[in-house]
């Protein structure tokens, strides 16, 4: 069985997944294209839609933002259409009609959207896969996950119009998908899946997914449209105070009060989830109530405080990030209404995983230097500029390498290198340059691949660059066991191992090359588990979407120092196999770059 460097490693868990199949089981103001021009642009395949199955309840109900009693969650509920609750003399007219006439209705065949720069995975990307295989995989998977590139390809599969599989109602897989994505930290992306389901087909665990998903962009208004029916469904005190909030913000001060009274009731008034709840109710129109928030007596970060403190400009403590999941980061990255220099770290972290783009960061902090205040940000904000605009291109390269060596730990120097990717491309391939390792790096962490290819001649053989080119180039073929080996004596083994995995992953060894690469720096590629054999027997039959959520659960780990070598072998090669060998390209320069 493969395993990696620490018993952190998921790939048992992968194998425990699979051997449950038959087992019913929370910036940018859109979700952006994170890759250059014309790096991936798949044509779509349409399929027919296979019909969906019985709403079934989640597995476990997520993390609530306030406390509730799980035995008051009606979790097996499912909401019919207004109509069904019409008094008596309404009851033989059909409301829904005249609320969303019938060729206006989305089906729940086929859920999610075409983000805007984004090529959607084909319709059929899951393949024959069983619905409760895949939501299983997306409930236990432990995001944020260790790779940029893999979380981009999941990122992109999961928002992606792609048909409900079997065994799985369309409403509970699309908020399955939420759930995965906001754990991601990608909160745009799940919210637009959310949307994409009419609010009279919502489920109990939709209507959870979506107040999660509110909250993580900041924006409790968008629980207006579903408070009333989530109230219904679910006996939350969440769900009452947003009853209250939503009231406020249309304009009704006295019926907001009498809800927020009824919603708070036995509950200290010094308590933060009512107070911040309050301030919202109060923004709206009419609104006179004046809260003050002090997060002194707080020791806890939630779903809910964030996401109300955020919609309301207040500010966050620092130190309280550090006691909330990763992806909180990753949603104040996104959050508009944040000041830039606020959210300059966490965009970049929130680069590293995927979630920022190089034009994000790049326009991000050139908001930051407009803005023109002094501190380290507006330094940053300078040196870009300067390696962007100067006309030297030694003083561009000087400017670079001020921003590279900067960062002192292994995420913040990746996410320079992000920073960095569409200036380095403009630095001209010659001989005379001391930091071409760097450059090539930084350009192939955001996908300028064909600039990048432009130093083939110039990258030393056995360097960092020449490893990285030999994986980035599609052309490339027949890489010698030797190469490989001797890479490691300049670089690390590690390193080295990265590197065979990716090639032998990109069919660029022979066999018996790859055999003796392997053995020599010990990586098991043919070992096998119940994991390697579904992701490989994924990427044969094509399924992309399923490859890309399995090479998703093979990256289960805060960092690249538990991703076993092996691991890489089998997402490249499954990608390349599933058509997605542009992804399986960059992963593995990923892998290569970021190894220590």
């Amino acid at each position: 069985m493969i395993t990696s460097r620490s018993k952190a490693s998921r790939i048992g868990l992968a194998a425990l997944l699979l051997a449950g199949v038959g087992v019913p089981a929370l910036g940018q103001d859109t979700p952006e294209s994170l890759l250059p021009p014309g790096f991936d642009d798949p044509a779509p395949t349409p399929a027919p839609a296979p019909a969906p199955g019985a709403t079934s309840a989640p597995a476990r109900p997520i993390e609530q933002p306030l406390p509730v009693d799980p035995g008051a969650l009606p979790l097996d509920n499912t909401l019919g259409n207004f109509a069904a609750q019409a008094d008596a003399q309404a009851a033989a007219v059909d409301l829904s009609r005249y609320e969303l006439p019938e060729f206006a209705r989305r089906s729940l065949d086929r859920v999610g959207i075409v983000a805007a720069g984004n090529a959607p995975f084909p319709a059929d990307s899951f393949g024959h896969a069983d619905g409760r295989f895949l939501r299983t995989l997306m409930r236990r998977m432990d995001a944020p996950i260790a790779s940029r590139w893999v979380s981009i390809a999941l990122r992109r599969a999961l928002m992606s119009p792609l048909d409900t599989p079997a065994n799985a109602n369309g409403a509970d897989f699309a908020a399955d998908r939420a759930w995965a994505l906001l754990r991601m930290g990608e909160a745009n992306a799940a919210r637009a899946v959310i949307e994409d389901v009419d609010t009279d087909n919502y489920t109990t665990w939709l209507y959870q997914v979506a107040m999660q998903s509110a909250l993580a962009s900041g924006d409790p208004a968008a629980l207006c449209p579903i408070a009333d029916k989530g109230a219904e469904a679910i006996a939350q005190r969440g769900w009452a105070l947003a009853q209250a909030m939503c009231l406020g913000l249309a304009g009704k001060p006295n019926e907001a009060g009498k809800q927020f009274e009824r919603a708070r009731s036995g509950t200290s008034p010094s308590d933060i989830d009512n107070l911040l709840a309050e301030k919202v109710l109060g923004t709206g129109a009419q609104g006179r109530r004046a809260v003050t928030i002090e997060w002194n007596p707080v020791s806890q970060l939630t779903a809910w405080r964030w996401g109300l403190a955020t919609a309301t400009g207040v500010e966050v403590p620092a130190e309280l990030y550090q006691t909330a999941a990763p992806q909180v980061r990753y949603w104040q990255a996104l959050a508009p209404n944040i000041d830039p220099v606020a959210r300059a770290t966490a965009a970049e972290l929130a680069a590293t995983a995927g979630v920022f783009s190089n034009a994000g960061l790049v326009d991000l902090y050139s908001e930051i230097e407009q803005g023109g205040d002094s501190g380290a940000a507006q330094t940053v904000a300078r040196d870009l500029r300067t390696a962007y605009t100067d006309g030297d291109v030694g003083t561009r390269i000087k400017a670079l390498e001020t921003l590279w060596d900067a960062a002192t730990t292994p995420r913040t120097r990746y996410a320079r290198l992000i920073l960095t990717a569409r200036a380095a491309s403009w630095i001209p391939a010659r001989d005379k340059v001391e930091e071409t390792d760097r450059l090539i790096a930084s350009m192939l962490s955001s996908g300028y691949d064909a600039a990048a290819l432009e130093w083939r001649g110039v990258a030393p053989r056995g360097s960092e660059g020449w490893a990285l080119l030999a994986l980035a180039d599609p052309g490339r073929s027949g890489v010698a066991a030797g190469d490989v080996t001797g890479f490691a004596d300049g670089a690390s083994r590690r390193k080295a191992q990265m590197l065979l995995a990716g090639l032998a992953g990109l069919n660029r060894m022979s066999a018996g090359d790859a055999q003796s690469a392997a053995a020599a720096l010990d990586v098991q590629i043919g070992g096998v588990n119940g994991w390697t054999q579904a992701i490989d027997a994924a990427g044969q039959r094509g399924d992309a979407a399923t490859v890309a959520l399995l090479a998703g659960v093979g990256m289960q780990s805060p960092t690249w120092d538990y991703v076993a070598p092996e691991a890489l072998f089998h997402i490249v090669a499954a990608m390349r196999a599933a058509g997605m060998v542009n992804y399986a390209r960059m992963i593995a320069v990923e892998a290569v770059t970021r190894a220590a």
